[in-house]
């Protein structure tokens, strides 16, 4: 288990409801309605919530490694996340597949630095070994 060596950022939300409920962030910036996947509800989904928050950290771990490292990373870098549910023995998991898109890099760095970011990302890490997670340079 990975302890913190300080709390630099605490996010707190409140749910209701659950997958058809609602959730709400104690300073109000994301206020959602939640659906189930897969059903006509007007929400998003927890799923859905998952990989706009990887691929949104794992772009700030490649600008932080980019950034201790000298490396110029492009304006239009963008990460496509797919999160996967679906059964495990004796209840539901998730898989992550994240597309790392970073034009204009050559290649071998592009994949050095992804393969940096994937060691120092917080999502990363609090998934390593514990979910299916695979990355792809496109």
């Amino acid at each position: 288990m990975t302890t913190l060596d300080k709390v630099l950022y605490t996010a707190r939300a409140h749910t209701t409801g659950g997958r058809d409920g609602a959730s709400r962030t104690d300073d109000g910036r994301l206020d959602v309605k939640l659906s189930s996947p897969g059903t006509s509800g007007t929400g998003t989904n927890p799923e859905q919530l998952f990989a706009a928050g990887y691929s949104a950290c794992f772009i700030g771990a490649l600008k932080a490694v980019g950034g201790m490292q000298k490396i110029a990373i492009p304006q239009d870098v963008a990460v496509d996340a797919e999160v996967d549910l679906g059964p495990i023995t004796g209840g539901y998991g998730i898989a992550v597949r994240l597309t790392v898109h970073l034009p204009g890099m050559e290649r071998a760095a592009a994949q050095a630095l992804v393969d940096t970011a994937h060691k120092v990302c917080p999502y990363s890490n609090a998934t390593r070994g514990n979910i299916d997670v695979t990355l792809t340079l496109a």
